[in-house]
């Protein structure tokens, strides 16, 4: 997809909601599962993931560990954010590699130390870019990508939160 692609793809959206704003306002929702040993399977747009508990907490390794989950949320924001963005500004971008680090102290969520934080302590994003891309165009993609990357906003700035239980 070239620039024009895209900016055609995506202007009858920008204008629909520029005329009607309440249609840019969409909930979008996640559901599971509990399963046996300890596992939550949640639905995805593609196909069906089974979470369980991190080898660091007693899990096999077999299931997908929900703080992963949330590393590779926010590298396939990122990432389509990044290339979204290299492509609306026609980049010299060939390709990118985004990775997420983050650094977890399992004590926390285990309450063997009730000081020791739950969650994730620091999250590194990291880009790898392939392309002719000057200092210039690289800052530019960085601020852009920044500021138009969901996951990535969202855990800069939590939104506010509501718990149920049934």
């Amino acid at each position: 997809m070239d620039a024009q692609q895209l900016k055609d793809l995506q202007a009858p959206i920008k204008a629909a909601y520029r005329d009607e704003p309440g249609r840019a306002l969409i909930t979008l929702r996640a559901e599971g599962r509990l399963g046996e040993n300890v596992s939550c399977s949640v639905a995805t747009g593609r196909a069906l993931v089974e979470a369980g508990l991190h080898p660091a907490t007693g899990g096999s390794g077999l299931q997908a560990c929900s703080g992963d989950m949330l590393l590779e949320a926010l590298v396939a924001c990122a990432g389509v954010t990044l290339n979204a963005v290299a492509t609306a500004l026609a980049l010299p971008l060939r390709g990118a590699t985004v990775r997420a680090e983050g650094d977890l102290d399992f004590r926390g969520t285990l309450g063997v130390d009730k000081t020791a934080p739950v969650g994730f302590r620091d999250i590194r994003l990291s880009f790898d870019l392939d392309g002719d891309l000057d200092a210039e165009q690289k800052a530019q993609l960085q601020k852009l990508t920044e500021r138009y990357c969901v996951v990535y906003q969202t855990l800069r700035s939590p939104p506010q939160f509501a718990v149920q239980f049934g």
